[in-house]
């Protein structure tokens, strides 16, 4: 197609910043959103490639996937450009447009290798795919009570030093870190994380109720996959559960595979922290995508078997889950809109990620990362930066 052409998508209902648009377009010029409006306001150009769907088609914006380790056997870990290339491609097909490359607790020679392979790729990536737009790094930050899937041995006390030379190792494109602020030197990190503008972000943690809120006056504004490697809910303890309930100040991440936390507890906890602070992410490992079978995670065998990854000793290790799975299986559980799933899926992330000037909803000058759904909400296309970076085969 002429690089000076638009692309139209017409007839569709236009899930818009402000508005839901029935009967609407949306126009896609230079990687950016040039226009939204009704069909009638449209206006043919002469190199307008137009797509004419109908109304029970939804464009809304492209996912922002902020804990993902891997799919489609790669992983952040590998510490390869052809891993983090594989994962950007593969996503567009369950409507992810922008992810962090996640790491996981490894020994520092293992950690550093995947943060300066993200860092590279990061500056050289280009806009065919899914665009990563930062570094999640997932421990070794961590309480070993409550290690999960992330190896015990590898396991260390925040570290502020080491961090700043992981951030340099990184070209500063570290933009989240999940540790335990309770751990020896954790607030010394999270204030360190908030003074230099990346997301401190509470998990795989003991903390107390009183805990994460010493952990929120330093700078924590964020919980990692709720329910997950954290203290539970208790009528005279309410731990990182019950601060996560209450706490407006943080951002809740939530796997809703219905296997990490059941049905019912993903409608609890939105009913109770509602759309306005919830992210739905899919923790997914490079086992999605592929058939059942054993894979690697961390040096560790992780089994899979249809829904579910986990250790020999059957630790959950990660989901599979796709992210428009996670978007149906939302809706389902909780009753919620497609108005809230994007809130949940791309607004709240951005804006988590201080980037929600150019991504995270429809709107004139954004980024073109949409993605169009069908009546049974799958994916039938989705466009990065502008590109059409999956189309569904008929």
């Amino acid at each position: 197609m002429d690089t000076h052409s638009s692309i139209i998508i017409y007839n569709v209902t236009v899930y818009s910043e402000n508005q839901t648009l029935k009967n609407g377009y949306i126009k896609l010029t230079n990687k950016k959103i040039t226009e939204i409006g009704e069909i009638h306001q449209y206006v043919r150009q002469p190199k307008d490639h137009v797509i004419e769907l109908s109304p029970s088609y939804k464009v809304i914006p492209g996912a922002i996937d902020v804990h993902i380790h891997g799919v489609n056997n790669a992983d952040a870990m590998d510490g390869t450009a052809e891993a983090l290339k594989t994962m950007a491609r593969t996503l567009p097909k369950e409507g992810t447009t922008s992810f962090l490359a996640t790491t996981m607790t490894q020994s520092n020679e293992a950690v550093e290798k995947a943060l300066r392979n993200a860092g590279t790729y990061i500056e050289e990536q280009t806009d065919a795919d899914a665009e990563v737009v930062g570094i999640h790094l997932e421990g070794p930050f961590i309480s070993p009570k409550r290690a999960g899937a992330q190896p015990p041995t590898h396991i260390q006390d925040p570290n502020v030093t080491l961090f700043q030379e992981w951030q340099k190792a990184a070209g500063g494109h570290i933009k989240l870190v999940t540790l335990a602020p309770e751990q020896p030197n954790g607030l010394a990190l999270t204030s360190y994380l908030k003074e230099t503008n990346v997301v401190a972000s509470i998990g795989h943690s003991d903390s107390t109720y009183d805990q994460v809120g010493e952990a929120i006056e330093a700078g924590a504004s964020h919980i990692t996959h709720l329910y997950n490697g954290m203290r539970g809910l208790h009528h005279r303890e309410p731990g990182v559960l019950g601060a996560a309930y209450l706490r407006d100040e943080l951002f809740v991440e939530l796997i809703t595979d219905g296997i990490h936390c059941r049905p019912e507890m993903v409608k609890l906890a939105y009913d109770q922290i509602t759309s306005e602070r919830m992210i739905l992410i899919t923790d997914s490992l490079r086992a999605k995508w592929l058939k059942n079978g054993t894979y690697d995670l961390g040096g560790q065998p992780v089994h899979v078997n249809d829904t579910t990854a986990t250790l020999a000793d059957g630790t959950l290790a990660g989901s599979i889950l796709k992210m428009n799975d996670a978007i149906k299986n939302t809706m389902n559980f909780t009753n919620c809109s497609l108005e809230d799933i994007v809130k949940m899926t791309a607004e709240n992330p951005a804006k988590q990620l201080n980037l929600f000037d150019t991504k995270g909803s429809i709107k004139i000058g954004k980024d073109a990362d949409i993605v169009v759904l069908n009546e049974n909400l799958d994916v039938e296309m989705t466009f990065c930066r502008g590109t059409l970076s999956f189309k569904k085969e008929d």
